[in-house]
């Protein structure tokens, strides 16, 4: 800090000046208060540190160095002379090597290395020719350095020069210059820091595959964009992008990934991009753009058209792989807003409507569907914390022998009592059958059906029907998940009979057969219910090991006034019959179909001619 000049008559004021200590302090504590500001650079501490060292200690020139272990090597990053209050930054500046040096062997140890007269000390005297023809190319007398060590390690040296002679350094100076080192050290710690912050930042905000924002950045910024005020007419639109990596087939092993594929998307779509637009992957199969202005609703659906255009576009080395793309469209304008975060899903959801008519084409969001999807996704959360809650039923309609007047057999039927009433299963087994949840609760009603049946009574027992869902059937596990059941109930293997309909037989007939035989192996029945209504062939009857056809009810419905159910029935019973298999007519609800049945020769009846479905005490009363 440069003194204030006196005239020759007035004497300093001593008890006014501040002392060697208090002037390093003040400079110490400006210096923290400016490298700790937010926007104090690297650069732009390492010119303060300098600067306010060189003014502190009084000395022409302070150089900042970086050391280069491996290279054995000085690199000047920054230095500043007090005499033209210069700096100058790396670019410009000298490299000075070290090979075979002690220079800085001689900072173990200290805070501050203090040289009264380079030509004497035994750190400089001594050294090789580079940093001696430093020395003396700037005319540096006495030296002040201090190391400056992150984590423990040099990471530079803070070069304090005096060019006015030899010097005799005192103790504050000297630690004050190990301050310094200190300072260069959390300048360097403090960016390393801020840019770690931003790095991660970076990260949570955007997507590591394809480098876009990610959908925290995008929500963001819709909500900024949502809470701006906006002009009649200014309308914010979210485009979302849905891709299907696959296409829908199955790929072969040499297939591009999923990643490979949304990355060659990403490449498409940021084409696409303008200033505009916001694009970002929101999610792991699809993308979304932000746009605004007042004609952002007629740029949505030209951006929809072009969306898909670009995925089209795509080709890839293997025959009949090409990605879908389905969009959404979702709108915000001042007359209705809405949250970041619903519009966005109002735009998914567009997509996933799109999605359910065709692999390429683009739907705007519609209220009223919504309410629907969000209906079915109540209803699918219901149905899956059923079970826990013990709502699931199993209800029995028998089955009556019209020769013996006996009931034989009782189909179980699933039944949920949910807020009070008793559902059917027709009202939700699609949605058990699309949401996966089908599996499993067909194994709960195997286990259940199976430990019911075991109590019925009579000698023998009548039989128990089952139903097994498509999805069931093609589980690898149905064939032991019958054995386990029947090994808890201990009901016999025979009193077991698994209803299937024609559909899932026909789906695949190899994979049928094969589960059929194992079915057969372990000695249950099984049962083609609905027979005449499927797509399978008469072809194909005689090749599958079944015992029973259910003749389904729409072919009972006319009995016995119209001729040709009359005609359909007496085949499929005289077909079962030929094929040494039990006939079995479904809705059976009136007095005359009953007699009908018989005429033809069917004698095993079901319907609410005989009993309705009911609970397992009163099937129990029954037999």
């Amino acid at each position: 800090m440069p003194t204030t000049p006196v005239s020759s008559d007035a004497a300093p004021d001593l008890d006014a000046m501040p002392s060697d200590g208090q002037r390093f302090t003040r400079a110490l504590m400006a210096l923290t208060r400016a490298i700790w500001h937010p926007d104090c650079s690297f650069d732009s501490a390492l010119a303060l540190i300098c600067e306010t060292a060189a003014e502190a200690l009084r000395v022409e020139r302070v150089n900042a160095w970086h050391y280069d272990r491996g290279a054995q090597r000085l690199r000047c990053i920054h230095a500043y002379s007090a005499g033209t209050r210069a700096h100058a930054g790396a670019d410009a500046l000298e490299t000075l090597s070290l090979e075979g040096d002690d220079y800085v062997n001689g900072f173990e140890g200290v805070r501050a290395r203090d040289a009264a007269d380079v030509r004497l000390h035994p750190s400089t005297a001594s050294s090789l020719s580079e940093l001696r023809s430093y020395l003396e190319r700037h005319r540096i007398h006495a030296l002040l350095d201090a190391p400056v060590r992150v984590e423990g390690e040099l990471l530079g040296v803070i070069c304090h020069e005096c060019t006015a002679g030899p010097r005799i350094w005192s103790h504050d100076e000297i630690t004050f210059a190990g301050s310094m080192g200190d300072f260069v050290a959390m300048a360097y710690e403090i960016v390393r820091r801020r840019r770690a912050e931003k790095e991660v930042q970076h990260l949570l905000l955007h997507d590591a595959t394809t480098g876009l924002p990610n959908r925290d950045y995008l929500v963001e910024l819709l909500r900024q964009r949502l809470a701006t005020p906006r002009a009649p007419g200014d309308v914010l639109a979210v485009v979302h992008v849905r891709i299907d990596p696959s296409g829908g087939v199955a790929l072969p092993d040499d297939a591009p990934t999923a990643d490979e594929v949304m990355g060659q998307v990403a490449l498409r779509l940021r084409q696409l991009s303008s200033n505009l637009t916001h694009l970002a992957r929101v999610r792991a199969d699809g993308f979304a753009f932000v746009l605004e202005g007042n004609t952002a609703q007629r740029n949505a659906v030209r951006l929809a058209e072009r969306c898909i255009a670009a995925v089209r576009g795509l080709q890839w080395d293997l025959k009949d792989l090409l990605p879908g793309a389905t969009v959404g469209i979702a709108y915000a304008d001042a007359a209705a807003d809405r949250g970041a975060r619903v519009l966005m899903r109002q735009a998914e959801s567009a997509a996933e409507r799109a999605r359910e008519h065709d692999k390429f084409g683009y739907q705007v969001f519609d209220l009223e569907h919504h309410q629907a999807l969000l209906d079915r996704l109540r209803l699918e959360r219901a149905l899956r914390d059923a079970p826990a809650n013990g709502e699931f039923e199993l209800h029995y309609q028998p089955e009556y022998d019209a020769t013996t007047q006996t009931w034989v057999a009782a189909e179980a039927l699933l039944r949920w009592r949910h807020q009070g009433r008793l559902r059917a299963a027709a009202e939700f087994i699609e949605v058990l059958e699309s949401s996966g949840q089908i599996v499993s609760l067909g194994r709960w009603v195997l286990q259940r059906a199976c430990t019911d049946a075991a109590r019925w009574p009579g000698q023998a027992g009548p039989t128990v029907r089952v139903n097994v869902s498509a999805r069931q059937f093609e589980d690898a596990a149905l064939a032991d998940d019958v054995r386990d059941a029947l090994a808890a109930s201990g009901l016999p293997p025979e009193r077991l009979c698994l209803e299937l309909t024609e559909t899932t037989l026909m789906r695949n007939l190899d994979h049928a057969l094969g589960v059929l035989q194992q079915l057969k192996a372990i000695g249950v029945q099984v049962a083609l219910d609905d027979f005449g209504t499927g797509y399978g062939s008469l072809v194909y009857l005689k090749r599958l090991p079944v015992d029973v056809i259910k003749i389904d009810r729409s072919f009972v419905d006319g009995l016995p006034g119209t001729p040709a159910d009359n005609a359909i029935v007496q085949a499929l019973s005289g077909l079962a019959a030929s094929l040494g298999l039990e006939g079995v007519a479904e809705g059976v609800e009136r007095a005359d179909q009953q007699r009908a049945l018989q005429a033809i020769g069917v004698q095993r009846m079901q319907g609410w001619l005989f009993a309705k479905a009911m609970d397992q005490a009163s099937l129990c009363a029954l037999l």
